[in-house]
């Protein structure tokens, strides 16, 4: 089964000058979430909406599915 892969959007917070202690500040997620996103960890979608709307992007610009390792 395939995994998510969040390997985007730490590309997108680099590109965008942006840390992951603002994003999470900025989207109002919580540590413990966002640590789960850095371990590619499931989320749920309400989370990947509010990071979206803060980096006024989709959801294909964020993440996308990979075979595991």
């Amino acid at each position: 089964m395939k995994k998510a892969s969040y390997k985007k959007l730490w590309k997108l917070l680099i590109d965008k000058d942006m840390n992951k202690k603002t994003l999470a500040e900025a989207a109002k997620i919580s540590v413990s979430t966002l640590a789960k996103l850095n371990r590619g960890e499931t989320v749920n979608v309400d989370v990947l909406i509010k990071i979206c709307s803060v980096l006024d992007c989709t959801m294909d610009d964020i993440m996308e599915l990979v075979e595991p390792e």
